[in-house]
């Protein structure tokens, strides 16, 4: 396969030499690469609850927590093999910050010892004890947000068609950041960090025991009517790029492709002009949906 080259913004690409190289992601490898794709707890890590059937949580409150807050329902990335509940929590600690969010963050089963609908059906799991407990909590029912960046961007497209299909949460809005949702990826693009090989990988571990079905490739699904407002973002120089700009599209999202950014650029180098320009853009959308779903 021919691939284009696409300039890298160049903030972006000094950051990046300085970065080692990826080691190839296969069988052999993922174990000695997931002890290094986990997130750190930082600061005010919150809670763990664990809920029916084991799956933990993290639900991290404003440091003022009052009746009615938004709700961020995070999913992390890894290439649906790695990765944890605090990987990439920044992104939602910075909602909390700015939105008085109460964030959960939920660990998902991971491929290849778990495929099919599992990592999906775990994050359903998720979403519906946040929205049975949503009193509890201090939520907001009608303003929960689905988030979710690389992997975590799909199984948030995922898990926002279950949950209209079922009927079980009213979702206010969903944010699909660099999403991985296509198992079909063919890129003929130039892009860096996160490689087509390293892309089929995690699609085989997950589908290795079946066949596809939008819940899990959410680009297959056939009606995207009645589904929540949409935001969707992605690097110009990275693999998820094309499907990302085509599901937008079929969604009616707003949709950002930022010039010279690779795949995960903003969670990587936050500090970087692009960066910021992303995550203020992304932020002001989120502003707007709340304003519009009645924050005060």
């Amino acid at each position: 396969m021919t691939r284009s080259l696409i300039t890298l913004d160049p903030e972006l690409r000094a950051l990046l030499s300085g970065m080692p190289a990826m080691p190839a992601l296969d069988a052999e490898t993922l174990p000695l690469i997931r002890p290094f794709a986990v997130g750190a707890t930082g600061r005010d890590p919150g809670e763990t609850v664990t809920v029916a059937g084991g799956l933990r949580l993290q639900v991290i409150k404003p440091e003022k927590t009052t009746c009615g807050a938004p709700c961020v329902y995070w999913i992390h990335g890894g290439g649906m093999v790695m990765g944890d509940r605090f990987s990439q929590i920044d992104v939602p600690l910075e909602w909390r910050d700015r939105f008085g969010a109460v964030v959960v963050s939920v660990e998902y089963r991971l491929a290849p010892e778990s495929s099919g609908t599992a990592l999906v059906d775990d994050c359903h799991q998720g979403l519906r004890w946040v929205t049975e407990n949503a009193a509890e909590l201090g939520i907001d029912s009608g303003r929960v947000i689905v988030a979710g960046a690389s992997a975590g961007g799909g199984l948030a497209a995922g898990v926002t068609l279950m949950a209209r299909d079922r009927g079980t949460a009213d979702i206010a809005g969903q944010v699909l950041i660099g999403p991985m949702l296509d198992h079909r990826t063919t890129s003929t693009r130039h892009y860096e960090v996160w490689t087509q090989e390293m892309n089929d990988f995690g699609w085989r571990s997950v589908l290795k025991d079946g066949v596809p079905n939008p819940y899990v490739s959410p680009a297959l699904a056939a009606d995207l009517d009645g589904l929540p407002a949409a935001y969707v973002d992605a690097g110009s120089a990275e693999l998820f790029s094309d499907e990302a700009t085509a599901y937008a599209s079929r969604l009616g999202a707003e949709l950002h492709i930022w010039a010279g950014g690779f795949h995960g650029f903003d969670a990587l180098f936050p500090a970087a002009a692009l960066s910021l320009a992303a995550r203020r853009t992304r932020n002001d959308w989120i502003a707007r949906l709340l304003a519009e779903k009645g924050q005060p």
